[in-house]
């Protein structure tokens, strides 16, 4: 028996009749004229009038049918609220259908030249990450994301293994959601939205990097909350940053202060907890509105680090009107009872400051989106520091304050299919301007 048969036994009737007089019209009509001429037109007329008529029919009989097979199949379960915000619920859209179990994943390849010293070329596999969600029952699911870093990760290569997310999600209501393990934090427009079709540029900014420390995240428990008028609330306890980790021998500090002591849930210090809250407004078609802080003790009760204090905050906005995406965002961090700290290590090149900033404005422009592909050229200005203040030492011990870094990212992106895009773009700093480089990249996303 063909594979087909069992769908024809299920047609109705008056389909068949409907598929049989048809045929023979088509067939009759394809005759020579002279064979056409036995039947008169207001016979043919008369034919193809009932002909309609039995259609008109077929398709109530066909209506009735979809009806009853939609009844003995279950309904299908309605997607998390959260699936908008983080960086993986676009990618488990299968998680949330009849199938427990998902796979989905991204990755990123660049090369980068600079523009007065093609010795430091460089090509790389930055990301490679796999991700599985399993859904439990209606209501709960488990994300997790395992990444691999520049391709190889041995004690003698640059890359790095770990896991990104692994969190138990529970739908208390239809507009509450908590969630407990390791997962993103949820600030600024880039950490729960990282994945390089999601942003314009080879690399990611410098602001959701040097100053949020993007990928950005912590263990712990956090409940969401959504509102029909387009707000959504989070608010959470996680574990938080170990300034005991601070190396004040390397620059690593200076290009990213709180990069540099994030735990990672690696064996995490957490005597001293963290309280993070973000609320973000999307009522408003094509506009997001938000902001967001964390706050916390960064001693983790090491000896000699005192009661010091980690507190970041930012505050963004992006706007999509037609074919312009518009955004902005600034972001400023806070340590307090560095003084204590810094006194033990004068001497060093690196010492921990008590502030540091950063904000961009970026705009982007749709130049054609016709089928798979999507052409959208972009502009963004940035300007950071990561020592804006330090704490007073003694007279002439206090390092200088780093100058502002201002960098030029202008480029497009060329999306080629669904979750594929091309990169290029070309980075000018202002005051180093050795710096200046160009960029290509290819990232996808499933």
């Amino acid at each position: 028996m063909s594979a087909a048969t069992p769908f024809f036994t299920s047609v109705p009737p008056l389909f068949k009749r409907v598929i049989a007089q048809a045929v023979t019209l088509a067939f009759i009509s394809s005759l020579a004229p002279s064979v056409v001429s036995a039947a008169t037109q207001q016979e043919l007329e008369t034919q193809l009038q009932s002909v309609a008529q039995q259609l008109e029919s077929l398709k109530a009989e066909l209506a009735k049918l979809k009806e009853a097979q939609a009844a003995q199949q279950p309904a299908q379960q309605a997607p998390s609220a959260n699936v908008q915000t983080t960086n993986t619920s676009s990618n488990i859209a299968s998680s949330e259908s009849s199938a427990p179990l998902s796979f989905f994943g991204y990755g990123e390849l660049n090369y980068s030249r600079p523009r007065d010293n093609s010795a430091d070329t460089t090509a790389d596999l930055a990301r490679f990450v796999l991700g599985v969600g399993y859904r439990f029952d209606d209501r709960t699911r488990f994300v997790s994301e395992l990444e691999l870093e520049h391709a190889v990760a041995s004690s003698d290569d640059p890359g790095e293994i770990e896991v990104e997310q692994a969190y138990i999600e529970r739908e208390l209501t239809d507009n509450i959601y908590t969630k407990a393990g390791l997962f993103l934090i949820p600030m600024g427009l880039l950490n729960e939205n990282h994945e390089p079709t999601r942003y314009y540029g080879v690399f990611r900014n410098f602001v959701e990097t040097a100053i949020i420390p993007t990928t950005w995240r912590e263990g712990g428990v956090a409940i969401q909350g959504n509102t029909n008028s387009g707000l959504r609330w989070d608010a959470g306890v996680s574990t938080g940053f170990n300034l005991s980790k601070w190396d004040a021998t390397s620059t690593e500090g200076r290009d990213s202060p709180l990069g540099s002591i994030h735990q990672e849930l690696a064996q995490a210090q957490s005597k001293d907890l963290s309280l993070f809250g973000a609320l973000n407004y999307t009522g408003v078609p094509g506009l997001r509105l938000g902001a967001s802080i964390f706050g916390g003790g960064a001693s983790q009760g090491q000896e000699g680090y005192g009661n010091a204090h980690v507190t970041l905050w930012e505050g963004h906005a992006r706007w999509t009107p037609g074919a312009f995406d518009f955004a902005a965002l600034y972001a400023h961090g806070h340590l307090t009872g560095t003084q204590q700290i810094n006194t033990t290590l004068i001497g060093n090149p690196t010492l921990i400051p008590e502030n540091f900033f950063g904000w961009y404005v970026q705009g982007a422009y749709h130049v054609f989106d016709h089928g798979s592909y999507d052409l959208t050229s972009f502009v963004r200005y940035e300007r950071f520091n990561t020592a804006s203040s330090f704490a007073e030492l003694p007279a002439g011990l206090t390092p200088a304050v780093l100058p502002d870094q201002k960098v030029w990212t202008t480029g497009f992106n060329y999306g080629i299919a669904p979750g594929v895009v091309l990169k290029a773009d070309y980075l000018w700093f202002r005051d180093s301007p050795l710096s200046d480089r160009f960029d290509l990249g290819i990232g996808y996303q499933f």
